[in-house]
């Protein structure tokens, strides 16, 4: 398997053998259960679409439930697909994943590479200086007490008298679908099913995020 569906748990600290003091965040990977197994002679590509985390029933859609019956498990509140390579298995192989089958966070090895997948924490409404890293107008001299953090000139006079597409200026910030890679795993505690990853992942607390192997 590729990957596992996790769950933000927090940061923390280690020591390396050498003493040194490296950041490290806590994934809760798994278990997750396969709930459908897709290859590429009757859906076109060949993945596996793992659940994870539980769902309340009540709050299930009557086609997601059929779907989790039909996998032989309750209702999960994440779903996602991970794409087969079909260089590396073709779908004779792909069999071994049954619907219903667990998987956990004994697919990874301590000092193994990883890629994460997750949700940046959202920002909302932010200005240059924070979006941009702009550094604003400089002194507050000559009049401009107001103008210490704002953009600046945007465009040219009567030509193009437009504002050109992409303009770095204020707006939304955040909330963006972020990737992290060559991540190293530092620990994997199969018991508790936790993975323990060298140095920050994107999104919050409690976000869910996609642990591929890299």
């Amino acid at each position: 398997m590729s990957g596992i569906i996790g769950k933000k748990i927090g940061m923390t600290s280690t020591f390396t053998e050498a003493g040194k003091n490296i950041a490290c965040t806590v994934i809760e990977a798994g278990p997750c259960v396969v709930t459908q197994v897709k290859t590429n002679e009757k859906d076109g590509y060949s993945a596996v679409q793992l659940g994870f985390d539980e769902k309340k029933e009540k709050n299930t859609s009557a086609a997601l439930k059929g779907h989790f019956s039909k996998s032989g498990t309750s209702p999960k509140k994440k779903l996602v697909e991970f794409l087969i390579d079909p260089a590396i298995i073709s779908d004779k192989d792909i069999v071994e994943y049954k619907e219903g089958q667990n998987i956990n966070v004994g697919i990874f090895n301590e000092g193994e590479w990883v890629d994460i997948v997750g949700t940046s924490k959202g920002k909302g409404f932010q200005g240059v200086v924070k979006r941009h890293g702009f550094h604003g107008v400089g002194g507050q001299t000559h009049g401009q007490h107001n103008r210490a953090r704002t953009g600046g000139s945007i465009g040219a006079a009567s030509y193009p008298a437009r504002v050109f597409k992409g303009m770095k200026m204020a707006g939304r910030m955040g909330g963006n679908r972020v990737k992290a890679i060559n991540l190293k795993v530092i620990k994997v505690l199969a018991e508790k099913n936790l993975l323990i990853v060298k140095g920050c992942v994107p999104g919050s607390k409690g976000s869910y995020l996609c642990v591929e192997k890299y």
